[in-house]
């Protein structure tokens, strides 16, 4: 974490090693984004060809960079509660489980967005 003392420029220089980092360390231990980061790769590009305005290519790109974002956050959670122990309890279930709706619904979100502005 940056320190307290830090401010301006090098607090955000900072904050950018620390996210950098995450997205590293996310990329490199779970597979789920790495599948996600390769798909993005494919379907950015291509919402920005399809999509007909501004406005489309907005919403294309918007919920595939959504997927992602859910996906560190999901990660995050799987994090936490698996440093907190490795024994079986049902709130950690429920909260890995919760995280992991969360990104089914932003899959779903995408999927739906794409089709309404591809399909007219």
């Amino acid at each position: 974490m940056a320190s307290q003392g830090t401010s301006g420029l090098t607090r955000l220089v900072k904050a950018t090693q620390f996210s950098w980092k995450g997205l590293k360390a996310t990329f490199a231990n779970e597979q789920a984004f790495r599948q996600e980061v390769y798909l993005s790769i494919v379907l950015i590009p291509l919402a920005l060809y399809l999509g007909e305005n501004g406005l489309e290519r907005a919403l294309l790109v918007s919920v595939v960079l959504l997927i992602l974002v859910i996906e560190l956050i999901n990660s995050g959670i799987e994090a936490i509660v698996d440093r907190i122990s490795t024994e079986y309890h049902e709130l950690s279930g429920r909260a890995k489980d919760i995280g992991s709706a969360a990104v089914l619904l932003s899959l779903i979100n995408a999927a739906i967005v794409w089709a309404l502005v591809i399909i007219k």
